[in-house]
């Protein structure tokens, strides 16, 4: 996490909107804390929602499953209706693994905030996405500037659910623990900018793919032209693997993958390259 005061277990900075907020700042230590006790593999403890956290889950869904229906691919929202989230209440992860085991044997572990990429990638390659369980301020319910269960479930759970989305996410979790550090920071930008910020083309129309502009009304806007702000970049993985991002503040440019179909098959055709060239190079070693 980012620097804060001395006297909490989570630490923010400054400029985050529940910084100078006594009561949110004791609620995120208490959420915290489940998962620095949480021990892999075991079953995951209820996270102790206020009612104004559920609150706050509530306007969320109440801004986003309208803009999900009209700005989201059609598969991703087949997949929302599936998934079946409650809209006036935050879940608990053990709900939702439920529904990812028996769909895809993917399951949430907690964890207490942003982790380094290769940690949270390389938990993919083993079935294994951490998430967080705290949900962001009630004053900026509309976009976080760090990813909150909002993030977590609403943006990622139901890409778990989808078969061919859930063996992307373990390939690229299987190279995460095979990589040097150079090719590990290629492999992020690349989740980055298609299964946390990818838009997709449908129908000639531009659709949400990405668990960040799934999960923010504000990014969603954005991205889909609601409004100003956002340049679309053609498609081009080896140009998202060159490009740095920022994921403290909005994205000011999102690459555009023409339809489903090409975003699977190039994803998957680039992640062969990697691969093969891991094999090539372990067997030199060897």
């Amino acid at each position: 996490m980012h620097a804060g005061g001395p006297d909490n277990l989570v630490e923010l900075d400054p400029d985050h909107p529940g910084f100078r907020d006594a009561t949110y700042r004791v609620r995120r230590d208490t959420i915290a804390r489940i998962a620095l006790e949480y021990a892999s593999g075991s079953p995951v403890p209820s996270a102790p929602y206020s009612a104004e956290e559920h609150g706050v889950w509530a306007t969320i869904r109440a801004g986003l499953d309208g803009l999900h229906d009209e700005h989201v691919h059609s598969e991703l929202n087949a997949l929302r209706h599936q998934l079946g989230l409650p809209t006036d209440r935050i879940p608990q992860l053990a709900e939702v693994n439920a529904s990812l085991q028996a769909a895809t044997g993917f399951r949430m572990e907690p964890v207490a905030g942003l982790v380094r990429a290769r940690v949270f990638l390389s938990h993919l390659g083993r079935g294994v996405f951490l998430s967080t369980q705290y949900i962001r301020h009630h004053s900026r319910p509309f976009y976080t500037p760090e990813p909150d269960v909002v993030h977590e479930l609403v943006g990622h759970a139901a890409t778990l659910v989808h078969p061919e989305l859930a063996a992307l996410n373990r390939r690229v979790g299987r190279l995460a623990d095979r990589v040097d550090d150079a090719t590990m920071t290629r492999i992020e930008r690349v989740y980055w900018y298609t299964l946390e910020f990818g838009l997709v083309r449908e129908d000639g129309e531009l659709r949400g793919l990405g668990a960040g502009v799934l999960s923010s009304v504000g990014e969603l806007r954005r991205a889909v032209g609601l409004e100003p702000g956002v340049e679309l970049v053609d498609w081009d993985l080896d140009r998202m693997a060159a490009t740095p991002y920022d994921p403290t503040d909005f994205q000011p440019a999102l690459f555009v993958a023409p339809s489903w179909s090409r975003m699977f098959t190039d994803l998957s055709d680039w992640l062969t390259t990697l691969e093969r060239a891991c094999s090539t190079t372990s067997s030199t070693s060897a």
